[in-house]
Formats: structure tokens, sequence, C-alpha cells
């Protein structure tokens, strides 16, 4: 019994350790952080944890099996033997009641201190996926801010334009394109989308999110430089080749009284690579 009195004793230290560190953790985490000392601290909790249960299951949990022949013995000292053994056992039943506390305040300590960062990741999304700046009446910009007018690109040209006074959101940059107008036909239902020839589509490859800045006119196709991912501009912006499966989101577009591009509306779709919630494919 000394012997398992004394691991009892080495792995109750452990636990406390263990939950003391992982309290420090959350202490520190909350004081602004220091990567150094957060990393020492949780190999801490976590190891004290470790060498906690391989103590416990090494000195305090019966290895057996156990075969012992059963002796003929008279009543009296049967019934000592009994309650002798019972005493025994009740002993380490409440040593191991005790561990077990011990256990699971070392558990929550660290399920604190896991569950505290979480705060680090900032805001949920809502929304914000599946829109971006533009907005009905919102004037295309250059990266400087210049509202782009209706003459101002050649037949063949291709400009990075945003939403006015959003030059800064990276999730609205739009490639425009200008087209001959004979040649534009848009799919069903944005036929109208491509004023005087100008179309538009997002920038961002529903790949992986890189920018898809190279345009080739004689062929009307647009290229991903990091995959190699190829959109026919005059059948939608439809991947035909490379490892992109969608078709860039086209933006609709106008020209306001005074001749400058504007977008109808936001995109249709989201944006970008697909992630987990989309829900607008």
């Amino acid at each position: 019994m000394r012997e398992g009195g004394g691991a009892a004793r080495v792995i109750a230290v452990a636990f406390a350790v263990s939950a003391l560190a992982s309290l420090s953790l959350t202490v520190v985490y909350a004081l602004g952080g220091q990567p150094q000392l957060e990393g020492a601290l949780l190999g801490i909790a976590m190891g004290a944890i470790a060498i906690g249960l391989a103590l416990w299951a090494k000195r305090l949990l019966p290895e057996g099996p156990y075969v012992e022949p059963r002796p003929t013995v008279p009543a009296t000292e049967a019934r000592a033997g009994a309650e002798a053994s019972f005493e025994a056992g009740a002993d380490a039943l409440g040593r191991r009641g005790f561990l077990l506390k011990l256990l699971a305040g070392a558990f929550g300590a660290l399920g604190l201190a896991a569950v505290f960062p979480i705060r680090s990741l900032g805001s949920r999304p809502g929304e914000a996926l599946h829109r971006t700046e533009w907005t009905e009446g919102a004037r295309a910009v250059t990266s400087s801010g210049v509202p782009v007018h209706v003459d101002q690109l050649d037949v063949g040209g291709v400009l990075t334009v945003f939403p006015e006074n959003h030059t800064d959101a990276a999730d609205s940059q739009t490639l425009l394109i200008r087209l001959s107008p004979t040649e534009y036909e848009g799919e069903p239902g944005r036929e109208d989308w491509a004023p005087a020839g100008h179309v538009a589509y997002s920038k961002i490859c529903p790949h992986a999110g890189c920018p898809v800045g190279l345009y080739q006119p004689e062929t009307r196709e647009l290229f991903c430089p990091c995959h190699q991912s190829v959109f026919q501009v005059l059948q939608g912006a439809r991947p035909t080749g490379g490892p992109a499966t969608r078709a860039l989101p086209q933006l609709p577009l106008d020209v306001d009284d005074d001749g400058y591009i504007v977008a109808r509306g936001d995109f249709p779709e989201p944006v970008g690579p697909g992630f987990w919630s989309r829900g607008r494919d």
C-alpha cells in the first residue's frame, strides 16, 4: 500500500501542476501573450497529464490476470479476511476518487486554456462571404480612385476596377474588358450586362483565389498565373483549361447619365474559391 500511496501522491502532483500550467497559460494569453512562454506552459500542462495517466496505469491499475487457489478456512478467519480486503479496496477507491477529481480539474483547466483563444479568430463571417462592396449605381474606378468613362478603353483593352470609395476591398477587384459590341452575346438573362461591349468579371480565381490578371485579346481568354486556369470571356468566363471548375462571376454593368461605368448591383454569386457554407452556387 505504501507504493500505491506514493504513486498516488505523484499522480496528484502531476495533475495539479497541469491545472496550474493551464490556468497560467490562460492568464498569459489574456495579458497579451508571449509565444515562447505559452508554448512552454502548454507543454507542461499536457506533459503533466500524460505523466499522471501513465503512472496511474502502471502503478494503480491491476495488471492481471490473477489465479489463486481458494483455500478452505474457518468462517471466522474468512470473515476477517473479507473485512480486511474490503477496507483495502475502500482505501484504494477513495484515493482514486480524489485522483479522478484532480484529473477532471486538469482537463477542465486545459479546456479553458484551449477555448479562450477562440476570440483571436475574429467575428463570424456571416453573409460577408456572399457579397462584395459592389452596389447598385456604384461607379467603377481605377486603383487610384478615378472613375472609368465608357469611352476610356479601346476594344481589346482591360482594366482592374473597384467600386467607388472601396479601392481597398480585395474581394471586389474586377476585370473590366472592352469587347466589340457585336461579339458579346451574354448568358441567358445577361444579354444587357455589357454596355458598349464592356464586360466585367471578378478578378479572383475560383480555384485558389489568385488574381486572374492576364488577358489575351486575340483569343478572348483570361489566364490565372498561379495554376494556369483558362477562362473564355465570350462564354461567360467559363473555365476551358486548368484546375478551376467554376466560371468567374460576372458583374452586371450599366452607364450613368455622365457616361461613367456603374454596377447594376453585386455579383450574382459569391466570388473566389468555394467554402463550407456556400449556398448560392
